[in-house]
């Protein structure tokens, strides 16, 4: 949009707001005269529904149309002499009040739920925060749900969100940038990170990656991701998301950077890790080895939900000599009336399973619970029934679905399912030996990504030992007194404090 300077003339402002606006219906222009003799002329301008019009006429209309001509004095006399400097310094009751000297700057506040105010004969005005619009309230997240922890979740409010972290990192460092960005929605993008905590190199490149972006507009921080991540073309996400305050407020004080995006309740969080997508939130309000055997069987699943289907058809078609011999019989009289190949059959019917799956998410939350179990259990019964699949290969899947759903990250959860058709493809082609090709690619791809210049696999490759307190295992809080090396490089102890030792017990007389 064009420089255009604020006119001197109100008519002529109010002319050029209702036609750039095209004389839009929720455009309210509330003109009126104050002054001890109405000598001054002048406008609001706001949207309706995005302010608060009760504050409007309690803070604003009344205060300049009843109370100030009570006091106004010899200043009205001499219209130079700062009538806006001393309305927004001595009258307006309003914490939030910015200067408006061009028509660009007046949209922008316009547009984000201010109330402008112009005066006749001033070529500025000023801006006043009176926001006032409906929003969802704090509620408990329900993708990331856990038994014992906070319920706090992200709203699609961006300075609600800040105010969640606020609220729980309660230190000066804590920085939160604002950045606008797409050209038609004018998105505000919020950068928080701990100054001294967080690796500068690692915010200097996200603001910048950042900077870059040109595009009409930034919906989600879906749009974020994709335009800032390090890789396109690969399944595994290189920057992490979660609508739980606790997640990031975690991952702010480990070094990291949080990426909010103004009407979404999901933050990125960057740098993104490998490991770091089978850690959960309540892995730290447990005790430390309930939190490693559950760590442990997320790790399993993750390889069952992987491995689980290629591993069958590699079995079943070259290798039959690795089951024992009554599980051999077993299964080739299951399979004996399935006209189709194992490679086929598991493609079936994962194919079958996504299908119930996808449909389940999309249809509303009555009918899709139903419409995803009696889905499974009926065509799965029926299709073992007429011969199509054998009930071998219906366990084979629900075991693999299952195991799926237990990764905490459902951007991993995924990856998962993306890989695992290749692998079968590797499967039924080479038997074992193509699973275990398809192995070391994906390792080699995995070590060779990066997420802001640090390496996806760490602390696993490259192999740090004092970061493997919080990676496969999970270590007491007292054990974990460092922060991750290659995350936060300026402050990397967050722990000094020593276990409390178990006190002697003295003999009774």
């Amino acid at each position: 949009m064009e420089q255009i300077k604020i006119n001197g003339s109100l008519d002529e402002n109010i002319s050029i707001v209702q036609s750039m606006l095209g004389d839009s219906d929720d455009l309210v222009i509330r003109q009126f005269q104050f002054g001890s003799e109405r000598s001054f002329h002048a406008a609001l301008f706001y949207i309706d529904g995005m302010v608060d019009t009760a504050s409007i006429q309690n803070f604003l209309l009344e205060t300049l149309m009843i109370d100030l001509p009570k006091t106004m004095l010899s200043w009205e006399l001499d219209r130079s002499n700062g009538v806006l400097r001393f309305l927004k310094e001595s009258v307006m009751t309003v914490g939030d009040i910015q200067e408006v000297c061009d028509v660009n700057s007046l949209f922008t506040f316009l547009l984000s739920g201010y109330c402008v105010f112009l005066l006749d004969g001033y070529d500025e005005g000023f801006a006043v925060g009176m926001m006032g619009w409906e929003e969802r309230s704090v509620t408990e997240p329900s993708g990331e749900t856990v038994i014992r922890g906070p319920r706090e979740g992200f709203t699609e409010n961006l300075r609600t969100n800040t105010s969640l972290i606020r609220r729980r990192i309660k230190d000066p460092r804590l920085w939160i940038e604002i950045h606008r960005i797409g050209n038609v929605t004018h998105t505000d993008v919020a950068i928080a990170y701990i100054k001294g905590i967080a690796n500068d190199k690692v915010v200097e490149e996200v603001r910048r990656r950042l900077d870059r972006i040109c595009i009409d507009s930034i919906l989600e921080t879906g749009y974020i991701e994709e335009l800032i991540q390090d890789e396109t073309f690969t399944p595994f996400p290189t920057l992490n998301n979660t609508e739980r305050t606790d997640v990031a407020t975690a991952e702010l004080v480990e070094g990291r950077i949080v990426i909010l995006v103004d009407g979404t309740p999901f933050v990125l969080i960057a740098p993104a890790l490998f490991v770091g997508f089978f850690q959960a939130a309540e892995d730290y309000y447990q005790r430390a080895d309930i939190s490693t055997l559950l760590r442990g069987l997320r790790y399993i699943s993750f390889f069952i939900a992987l491995l689980g289907p290629s591993l069958y058809i590699a079995i079943t078609t070259f290798h039959q000599e690795m089951l024992p011999t009554q599980l051999l019989i077993s299964l080739a009289a299951q399979r004996e009336g399935v006209p189709f190949p194992a490679f086929f059959e598991a493609l079936l019917m994962e194919v079958t399973f996504e299908i119930l799956r996808e449909a389940g998410v999309r249809m509303p939350k009555a009918i899709g619970q139903a419409v995803s179990i009696v889905g499974t259990l009926v065509i799965g019964t029926a299709a073992v029934d007429a011969g199509i699949v054998s009930a071998a290969m219906v366990i084979v899947v629900s075991i693999t679905a299952i195991a799926s759903f237990v990764m905490p990250a459902f951007n991993m959860s995924i990856a998962v399912r993306m890989l695992r058709f290749p692998l079968m493809a590797l499967a039924a082609s080479f038997g074992i030996f193509g699973v275990i090709v398809g192995l070391l690619l994906l390792v080699l791809h995995l070590c060779s990504l990066r997420s802001f210049g640090v390496p996806y696999m760490s602390p696993l490759a490259p192999l740090n030992i004092q970061d493997q307190k919080d990676t496969l295992v999970r270590l007491p809080h007292w054990a974990i007194r460092t922060r991750p090396h290659l995350i936060s490089q300026n402050n990397i102890v967050r722990a000094q404090n020593k276990p409390t030792r178990k006190p002697k017990r003295r003999g009774t007389q």
